[in-house]
């Protein structure tokens, strides 16, 4: 096949390719004269990680336009739910488009938005529920923060850090997953407060004590899965913490479901997994397979802002809404949710005995369809369970710390039995920490009250987290204390 001429390649000849197929060296000739005609009129501040110039897709493969054939685990970047070009996706949106392109559904009464709306009614993860539709996650962020504000009368919001939610103002003032999405374009939006991912004790300890009152707090906007930031699952117990923290002080839980929703987790939100109820679902990318497509699903009761206070000229547009139903009845008609949960079994145990075989893999976690494996960039960069050496510029997993740290106490308290109660207080502090996922503050009040007092110091600050160059130094300390095996 030539790279200068189109494919040949029908949607079911290139959905039937199980593998692979490269033609020329890549990036090919092709895809660099597109790239250099990219560069020369598109904004620089596109990320584009990889020299990749798709042309077709058709389910889980994608041609580029030198005919090279991939398999995209990338989902173009978690969107397309039904695979690409879905059959009855494709039917919907071209019998739309020949009948009506675009009317505002903001001002006008435009059908296919409520169709939209009631289907989200019906999967949402509480009782009755009102949507609005917006073009991207990032807008349904944004209309969860006005939302948030208007109905509880407050102006606090509280996210978290290694958080991705969008770019557009209120919702990059909620990531906090990389200072450069911040540079140059503050001042962010005002009252906005971060937390760590996974953490039972700083929002409690610190924000409520120091920081703001809880009953001025709107809502806590969170991600169900964490994913910019690590890909990582909450610890067991986190959301129902966050859940009776929020009914207590009448702050809103908003759960930001735009890359983890739609099916992908393994049921249609993945905080129906963690055995609580949110006030409000995010959702964005995969809701139209590829369409742009927003929507913020609250409860009915908390929809009590006034007529025009909120509104999208493009939201829930026609074209768009076409591919959302279409998308919820091929969700439904074909079990994606039933076959996310067997590929992911598969996936899983599949990276975990590689993971067995190469030392290289530090972690394989995930849950069915969302699995994320990482890897040591060079060897010998981070062995937390084997000689407790961490990447000194991030922070430290509490489980990584945890993990340690047991493996030292009881031989400490060997070589110092004068100390054997503050190490029986340390172990079982420590022992909290192993379902939590930073090292912060509890593991801050273990190694004050005892870990490394016997030596005279205490490495942990309790008022940031701990780096991995402090949890290396303070694990070397402890193993000196401990003496040899």
């Amino acid at each position: 096949m030539s790279s200068t001429t189109e494919s040949t390649l029908t949607y079911d000849g290139l959905a039937a390719h199980s593998r692979p197929e490269l033609i020329t060296e890549l990036p090919g000739p092709e895809a660099m004269d597109r790239i250099e005609r990219d560069r020369k009129v598109t904004s620089p501040s596109l990320p584009r990680a990889y020299p990749f110039v798709p042309r077709r897709g058709a389910g889980s493969i994608v041609e580029d336009v030198d005919g090279n054939i991939f398999l995209d685990l990338n989902a173009g970047i978690a969107v397309t739910s039904t695979g690409h070009c879905h059959p009855k996706v494709v039917e919907a949106v071209q019998r739309q488009a020949s009948e009506l392109l675009h009317y505002s559904a903001s001002d006008f009464y435009l059908p296919i938005y409520s169709d939209v709306c009631e289907r989200l009614d019906q999967v949402a993860p509480f009782p009755t529920a009102r949507a609005f539709l917006s073009n991207s996650g990032t807008e349904a962020v944004e209309a969860a923060i006005k939302l948030s504000r208007y109905a509880t009368g407050r102006q606090y919001l509280i996210g978290f850090y290694q958080s991705f939610h969008g770019r557009s103002m209120g919702s990059v003032t909620l990531t906090a997953s990389k200072a450069k999405y911040r540079t140059n374009f503050g001042p962010m939006l005002p009252s906005v407060y971060h937390s760590f991912y996974g953490d039972f004790d700083y929002i409690e300890e610190v924000l409520f004590q120091r920081m703001v009152s809880p009953t001025e707090v709107a809502a806590i906007i969170v991600e169900s899965w964490l994913g910019e930031g690590g890909y990582v699952l909450p610890p067991e117990g986190w959301f129902r913490y966050l859940r009776e923290l929020c009914d207590r002080h009448g702050i809103l839980l908003v759960c930001d479901e735009v890359q983890s929703g739609v099916g992908r987790s393994g049921t249609m939100w993945a905080i129906e997994q963690e055995g609580v109820t949110p006030d409000v679902v995010l959702s964005g990318k995969g809701i139209a397979s590829g369409l742009p497509l927003g929507a913020m699903i609250a409860r009915e009761d908390l929809m009590v802002w006034e007529l025009g206070a909120h509104g999208s000229t493009y939201g829930g547009s026609p074209v768009p809404c076409a591919a959302a139903i279409a998308t919820f009845d091929v969700i439904e008609e074909e079990g994606l949710i039933d076959n996310a949960k067997a590929v992911g079994d598969v996936l899983l145990a599949g990276l975990r005995d590689i993971q067995s075989r190469h030392p290289i893999i530090t972690d394989v976690r995930g849950n069915w369809a969302a699995t994320w494996i990482m890897a040591v960039a060079r060897a010998g960069v981070m062995e937390p369970f084997a000689n407790h050496a961490f990447q000194p510029r991030t922070v430290v997993r509490r489980t990584d710390l945890a993990q340690a740290v047991a493996r030292l106490l009881p031989r400490a308290a060997a070589q110092r039995p004068d100390k054997i109660k503050t190490w029986e207080a340390a172990r079982l502090k420590f022992s909290d920490l192993s379902s939590s996922h930073l090292a912060y503050p509890a593991a801050s009040a273990a190694v004050a009250s005892g870990v490394l007092a016997v030596a005279g110091e205490n490495a942990f600050q309790p008022s940031r987290p701990v780096t991995g160059a402090e949890a290396t130094d303070a694990i070397a300390k402890l193993e000196a204390l401990a003496g040899p095996r």
